[in-house]
């Protein structure tokens, strides 16, 4: 498409037992957006319409969507993904809604992928309820990572004020250590500097490495992995003319703001760095998983079940990820943007 033209946004509604469905429509009666984009749900015309009854709102109006493809650009388009009714209990994990979750997030993909659309919007699925043979991953980044052949992705979480990579995602904190390796940082580094430049049109990124342990190893006392291990591999970048710097300790690099002189930051596992990024930018929070060749972006939250239904839920973390979606679409088809 031309970058003149409005960019088609895929929105999946998650686990509609979730707050999925609830973000999604407060999201979309902004009608800023439909400025912007064209907005492409995957997922049930009937859960917008249960959903619409529930939290009593009227201003939401769509499409659904006949034929591959063929979208209203000024209207929200929503694509059935399943023609079985669907029994809907809000703030309940179950086996079906999760296999819808996956339905509709696979033919979100197959669009991505066919080019039907520009982008694509995450809403949170239950790990539990989704995982099977079919999906056999610990998230959504790692499935993506796998439909898409990316042989490394970074999940990074960014708002308008704050980036957060993370060298190690979804593991056990047990295993993180063994997992904290030279050849680890090295590609995390790389796919995060890349899209500082091509996502985010940062032409010389200034990016800073946490370190593992407490006090960032305190010399070694407290382990070795900082000096032996995080330390080089900051050394060499800094060689290489990249504008790397740390190992920081985490808690004091956060708590003096440190994190502001920087572009981005790279934290070696999942707590280290999310904690401080929901902490400080949690209603305005992006995760997008870089290094892919389409365009990913979800909020920073996940299915939050006890909210599920009662009109609660706080949407401005989804409609961050709709811009945040727009905006990097835009950056990687900008002629003059440095790849």
């Amino acid at each position: 498409m031309s970058t003149a033209q409005k960019p088609r946004i895929g929105i999946t509604l998650g686990d509609v037992n979730g707050v999925g469905p609830e973000v999604v429509i407060k999201a979309l009666t902004d009608n800023r957006l439909l400025n912007l984009v064209t907005p492409v749900v995957y997922g049930s015309a009937r859960v917008i319409t249960f959903y619409k009854k529930l939290l009593n709102i009227e201003e939401l109006n769509y499409t659904q969507v006949r034929g591959k493809g063929q979208y209203a650009p000024k209207s929200i388009n929503v694509v059935n993904c399943w023609e079985d009714v669907l029994e809907v209990n809000p703030g309940k994990a179950s086996p079906e809604t999760g296999k819808a979750s996956l339905v509709a997030l696979q033919q979100a993909c197959e669009d991505l992928k066919e080019g039907l659309i520009d982008a694509l919007v995450t809403a949170p699925i239950d790990k539990h309820s989704v995982h099977s043979d079919a999906f056999p991953f610990k998230g959504h980044t790692e499935y993506l990572t796998q439909f898409f052949g990316a042989q490394e992705s970074l999940m990074f979480m960014v708002s308008d004020t704050l980036r957060v990579g993370l060298v190690t995602e979804h593991i056990p904190v047990k295993d993180i250590a063994a997992a904290i390796t030279k050849e680890r940082i090295e590609a995390k580094l790389r796919l995060m500097e890349q899209s500082l430049r091509k996502d985010f049109g940062i032409n010389k990124p200034r990016i800073a490495v946490l370190g593992l342990n407490p006090h960032a190893g305190d010399g070694g006392l407290l382990g070795e992995e900082d000096e032996k291990i995080i330390k080089p591999v900051v050394t060499e970048q800094k060689n290489k003319g990249k504008l790397v710097y740390g190992p920081y300790a985490a808690d004091g690099f956060f708590a003096a703001g440190s994190h502001t002189k920087y572009d981005a930051v790279l934290a070696m596992y999942h707590d280290q760095g999310l904690v401080p990024f929901k902490t400080l930018a949690f209603e305005q929070g992006v995760n997008f998983t870089a290094g892919l060749s389409v365009v990913r972006t979800s909020p920073d939250h996940g299915t939050a079940y006890t909210l599920a239904g009662k009109n609660n839920a706080d949407e401005s973390s989804l409609r961050h990820a709709i811009y945040q979606a727009h905006d990097i679409f835009k950056h990687r088809n900008e002629p003059s943007t440095e790849k």
